[in-house]
């Protein structure tokens, strides 16, 4: 028999169920809510539209979740379980994901009441933290908490992420941007996690889900875990202007450029040929103090006879020891025939930017990159006279689905599907 973590278990298949944890705070009476033994009041089970009574979340106070909706094939499997996974005073139902291509999710939405009736109450200073939001090549797991109105507000738990979160009417979305799984649920984990906060809420809506971009299913635990949760923000005193990488024969030319530094330890250069797993590539002592621009530079040697995709990341420590990561940059090597040219894209699935990487043999070219929707219409056209070997296009005002990215250059074409969330 398998022994379970805390929070995460593995199901049939070998797939790791993925939790996100929710912790909504009370901060005004320090009481911690209690979702235990829901009571069906309407509906069909487990199904669209049924709704759930948590009595005595707090002192006078039910909650009634209701599934709103289930999109692309998701499935409710319990609405909470218990049992001895994650925690009995968690509100955790578990949701299958049919795999495929594409985002399904369960919408809940959550609306606390008088005891024993269905008179709205408010629950004060509200806090909803969304924990490990990992993610692999076939899934990408996400979160989106919402609430009436446009008060509420969103802060990472740490400088250096793994997520990206974008707003959304009424709330915040956050999904994994770095494919890196975890095991178990570690709330040391800052990188992995984000928080939604407001004054005085009533009810709010949850979505949880995936975007999967194979063919894997998986059902996930999901944890709304109702207690006080704090987080000490430490920022790292090094603002980045810029960091590049660019190829130039057989070594690869790294470039960084800081606005400012308040004590500052060094840097370190990263790489990784499948863009989760990093080693260092060099070190770089800083500057230490500076309030002007302070230029940086390291060159690293790489095989071109060896066609393949390298990573690069800069890592900023400080004197403390607190360390931050840039943006990832991607490097092309070996050459490309006409039968094998292709493009690389990252992030996929993607949030706001993103960066294409073109063969070596195109780069300082005049080069096309156009983005098309599933229906095949052009959305997006840049062209580039003297194209660098990644470029950058902004999606963050395309509605999810999927796109594809094409690149032309003389007469050649090459192309990609993305996802954007």
């Amino acid at each position: 028999m398998k022994t379970f973590l805390p929070f995460k278990q593995t199901v049939a298949n070998s797939v790791t169920l993925v939790l996100v944890c929710l912790f909504i705070q009370q901060a005004a009476s320090a009481q911690a809510l209690s979702f235990k033994s829901p009571v069906k009041e309407s509906g069909t089970a487990l199904q669209k539209g049924a709704e759930y009574r948590f009595s005595d979340v707090a002192t006078n106070v039910d909650a009634l979740v209701k599934i709103e909706d289930l999109i692309n094939g998701a499935e409710v499997r319990e609405i909470d379980q218990t049992g001895g996974l994650g925690y009995d005073a968690a509100f955790q139902p578990l949701v299958y994901s049919p795999g495929g291509t594409g985002t399904s999710y369960a919408l809940f939405s959550v609306k606390f009441v008088q005891k024993a009736t269905n008179s709205s109450v408010n629950i004060a200073d509200f806090s909803a933290t969304s924990l490990d939001l990992d993610g692999n090549s076939k899934l990408i797991e996400f979160s989106e908490i919402t609430m009436s109105g446009s008060s509420s507000t969103m802060n990472y738990m740490t400088a250096t992420v793994q997520i990206a979160v974008t707003p959304v009417s009424g709330g915040f979305k956050g999904a994994n941007i770095s494919g890196v799984e975890y095991s178990g649920i570690d709330t040391s984990a800052l990188s992995a996690m984000y928080t939604v906060k407001r004054n005085t809420v009533g009810s709010f809506n949850l979505k949880l889900g995936a975007i999967s971009v194979g063919a894997s299913s998986a059902s996930r635990q999901y944890s709304l875990y109702m207690k006080d949760f704090s987080y000490n923000i430490n920022t790292l005193p090094v603002k980045m202007y810029s960091f590049t990488a660019n190829l130039n024969n057989s070594k690869v030319d790294l470039k960084w450029v800081t606005a400012s530094e308040i004590n500052v330890s060094h840097f370190i250069v990263e790489k990784s040929t499948d863009g989760v797993n990093f080693s260092e590539a060099g070190l770089m002592f800083a500057y230490g103090n500076a309030t002007d621009k302070t230029n940086y530079s390291l060159s690293d040697n790489v095989n071109t006879n060896q066609a393949g995709v390298i990573y690069y990341r800069l890592r900023s420590i400080d004197i403390d020891g607190k360390n931050e990561l840039s943006e990832t940059r991607i490097i092309r090597i070996g050459k490309q025939t006409e039968k094998n040219i292709s493009i690389v894209t990252y992030p996929n699935p993607v949030s706001n930017e993103v960066r294409i990487t073109i063969p070596a043999n195109w780069q300082n070219k005049k080069v096309v990159y156009e983005i098309f929707n599933a229906a095949g219409k052009a959305i997006k056209k840049i062209e580039t006279a003297n194209s660098s070997q990644t470029e950058t296009m902004n999606v963050s005002s395309f509605a999810p689905g999927f796109y594809i990215v094409r690149v032309s250059f003389d007469g050649q074409i090459a192309q990609q599907k993305i996802v954007k969330h």
